[in-house]
């Protein structure tokens, strides 16, 4: 099994290293609820200690799919398609995805995802509480002067 490793940290932030993205399926971990083995998947919450999002890496092969749909109580997701190409539904609708879509799902939406592609897919999915982000981007940031920025 492929294990994070930590690069840096301190109280500001930690930074990580889970490889590269074609070592996806090495990670595995048991399902908290069905405890069935999840191959191809690697959640970072933890790992970066995370306070307002979850962030996972996945991979799905060839002509495969998670095998369910799913919601949330509080959460929406969005989904970032880096490699390959399938399916995404949402409730009754669905259609196609590829390398470079975001789909952005409400946690009561029911979704799932289909790699009906004959290469492998790998995508990104960001976890966060619906209608938590009040400021963004430069709204919410300050420049700072900094004596020295580069070390």
């Amino acid at each position: 099994m492929k294990v994070v490793e930590k690069i840096s940290e301190n109280n500001n932030y930690t930074a990580i290293d889970m490889g590269s993205l074609d070592k996806l399926m090495e990670y595995s971990f048991p399902h908290p609820k069905s405890g069935n083995e999840v191959r191809g998947k690697v959640f970072l919450k933890e790992h970066t200690k995370s306070t307002g999002t979850e962030i996972s890496f996945q991979y799905l092969p060839a002509h495969s799919e998670p095998g369910y749909f799913h919601i949330h109580n509080k959460n929406e997701e969005t989904y970032i398609i880096i490699k390959g190409k399938g399916e995404f539904q949402v409730d009754n609708d669905c259609f196609p995805v590829k390398e470079g879509s975001v789909v952005r799902v409400s946690p009561e939406g029911k979704r799932g995802l289909r790699n009906s592609s004959g290469e492998e897919m790998v995508y990104i999915v960001i976890q966060s509480k619906e209608g938590s982000l009040e400021e963004y981007s430069s709204d919410d940031g300050t420049r700072v002067n900094w004596e020295s920025a580069w070390k």
